[in-house]
């Protein structure tokens, strides 16, 4: 149940309670003032951090993205709205707005956080994987079109990169010493709202989620909504130990459960993306399962630690090495596995086609195993395709082209897509993801082509552009500027992106 749909029932209860509450506080003594945030309690429990100065200092490292996805079915599996408590953890945040939503143009928002000065910013992989247009809004208002740099999918990690210098890039910390019950805060902008700080605690740590393979998720509380996916996650020193990137929720809002991935992780994964685009990782070719202290007591294994062998796939390195299904990996190139999420990573860090040992404990002995891991083939991640020309002109308008698909998508023979609307043609109600067909009677198909025909229109006279909005076409007059620009040139081959409306 969301929003205003509160049951009766519910709103009995609740003005019940208040009034029992009020009635109490009528005759109770006015409490002490508080102790100051972050000084400790009666009984010496530390009270929660003040999150205001961390907002202050660390808010313009924040920043939201919008993406647009034209000319895709609103397929529940293919956008990933939310994540049900009965089905795997596979949903993710990016949930685009229910206005002015339509199947070929979805807008969806996301948070991010900048982490060079140069413009890298960092943000969940599902935000810009499969999309069209990306746009970063700063905190101080300014917009900048964005291109990918890379998306893995299997970390959730997405890196995007701004023409821009001298930003305030975000202090990264060492998400390796967090704990349950440390606090911690997100700044991000849940359905679209800028710059929210919500705080919590850490639930848990190294937490591996069903169906979201095997990130060791930082599991919080804090409100986490649609909006928030790729958003940091601060420490109370002020450092991102984490980039929220989904919640558990039977409703598709925030229901106490949150995840975020370790920004070790993160920046691991960052890095080889900015550097290649893709990431390598060591294959084995073998599938594990935590021991619990009931299968160390039916392996005849000592203690509850190390990683069990569920699959060994066939033609597999593990499957070479002689690793076999009911093997517990109890070390790995000598460093001892005391848990699953300990073997994951030691094999994160290792390169392919470098020989390791490992240990293992079959049949209640230890054994030795050699292994030479191989390199994963790279998922297959659909990301900005190269960019269309796109010029700005003296209308205000600023125009790429569509592909052939698009088109057919859309059910159009011609048009240019509006990726920004400002002055002259904003002030007549076109807006970013309106398609324009046509100027007067003359069709358009590229760009080079609108800025020759608008070239020979006279000043101070209007035009009449054809827009298709929402499966509807309408002509818009608009006035020609009584000066043209002088040096209207193409801009760079860069992906664009639209505000949401």
């Amino acid at each position: 149940m969301t929003g205003s749909a509160v049951r009766p029932i519910q709103r009995f209860i609740l003005a019940a309670a208040c009034a029992g509450l009020l009635a109490a506080c009528a005759t109770a003594p006015l409490p002490a003032a508080a102790p100051a945030s972050g000084t400790a309690r009666s009984g010496g429990a530390p009270s929660a951090p003040a999150f205001s100065s961390l907002v202050a200092s660390r808010s313009a490292s924040v920043v939201d993205i919008s993406t647009l996805r034209i000319g895709r079915d609103q397929n529940p599996e293919d956008i990933e709205l939310e994540i049900a408590p009965e089905r795997d953890f596979a949903d993710r945040l990016a949930w685009p707005l229910p206005a002015s939503v339509r199947i070929s143009q979805i807008r969806d928002l996301a948070s991010g956080v900048i982490i060079s000065s140069d413009g890298l910013i960092l943000t969940s992989a599902h935000v810009v994987a499969n999309i069209d247009e990306a746009q970063v809004r700063l905190d101080d208002g300014r917009r900048f079109m964005a291109r990918v740099v890379g998306a893995d999918r299997r970390t959730d990690v997405g890196l995007l990169k701004i023409d821009a210098t001298g930003l305030s890039a975000a202090v990264i910390g060492d998400s390796s010493r967090l704990a349950p019950g440390d606090w911690v805060a997100a700044i991000s902008a849940p359905f679209g709202f800028h710059g929210s700080v919500t705080a919590g605690v850490i639930s848990a740590v190294d937490r591996l989620v069903g169906g979201a393979g095997d990130v060791p998720f930082i599991q919080t509380d804090v409100a986490i909504n649609p909006g928030s996916s790729g958003s940091p996650l601060f420490d109370s020193r002020g450092e991102v130990v984490g980039i929220n990137s989904m919640i558990y929720s039977g409703s598709g809002g925030y229901m106490g459960l949150s995840f975020a991935v370790p920004i070790n992780l993160a920046i691991r994964i960052a890095t080889q993306l900015r550097a290649r685009g893709s990431v390598r990782r060591a294959h084995l070719g073998a599938e594990f399962q935590e021991v619990t202290p009931e299968l160390a007591q039916s392996f005849a294994l000592p203690a509850a630690a190390g990683a069990l062998v569920v699959r060994v796939d066939a033609d597999s390195p593990a499957h070479a090495a002689g690793l076999a299904q009911g093997d517990i990996v109890t070390a790995f190139d000598g460093l001892a596995v005391s848990r699953l999420t300990a073997l994951l990573r030691q094999i994160e860090d290792r390169v392919p086609s470098n020989r390791s040992r490992m240990e293992v404990w079959r049949h209640g002995a230890q054994r030795t195993v050699w292994i030479t891991p191989s390199e994963q083939p790279a998922a297959r991640t659909s990301l900005l395709p190269a960019a269309a020309p796109e010029w700005n002109d003296g209308l205000g308008l600023s125009l790429g082209e569509v592909s052939a698909a698009q088109k057919a998508q859309l059910r159009i023979g011609s048009g240019l897509l509006v990726r920004d609307a400002t002055g002259l043609a904003r002030s007549e109600g076109i807006r970013a993801g309106d398609f324009i067909v046509a100027l007067n009677d003359m069709r358009l198909d590229r760009v080079d082509q609108f800025r020759q025909i608008l070239s020979r229109m006279p000043a101070g006279r209007p035009i009449a552009l054809l827009v298709l909005r929402d499966g509807r076409l309408a002509y818009v007059a608009v006035r020609m500027p009584e000066q043209q620009a002088a040096a209207a040139t193409p801009l760079l081959r860069t992906p664009i992106s639209t505000r949401t409306q």
